[in-house]
Parts: structure tokens; sequence; C-alpha cells
């Protein structure tokens, strides 16, 4: 679970994020926690690969993270 809460900052600095990574990390740990589980020790660009096959079904607000950032 440790590992969890280092994948969404990475992964939103792995996609271009600014300095600020807290926000994102808030708006999509449920989702990742909820859909992405079984991928959380895979590495952030397959978190973030996972949550994009899930976009119709993670909140709105890590949806709005991710196109904020090119995803």
């Amino acid at each position: 679970m440790a590992r969890f809460l280092f994948v969404v900052p990475f992964l939103l600095m792995a996609s271009g994020a600014s300095a600020q990574q807290r926000p994102g990390h808030d708006a999509c740990a449920r989702d990742v926690s909820r859909f992405c589980r079984a991928q959380m020790n895979d590495g952030d660009q397959i978190v973030l690969a996972c949550l994009k096959q899930n976009r119709a079904r993670i909140s709105k607000a890590c949806q709005q993270i991710l196109a904020s950032h090119g995803q």
C-alpha cells in the first residue's frame, strides 16, 4: 500500500505535470485503488494505461486531471 502513495504523483510527473502533485494524487487515488489495484506494483505507465482504459468509470476529477496533463 505504501507504493500506492507514490504511484499517482510519479504518473503525473511522467506526463509532464507541474511541481504541484498533491491535487492529482487526491483526485485519482480512489480510482487507482478501485480500478487499477492489480496494476499498482507494475509501474506508473501501466497504472496510467489502466486509468485511461477505465476513463468512462473513473471520477470526473480524475478525468479532468488526466485531460489537463494531456492524457
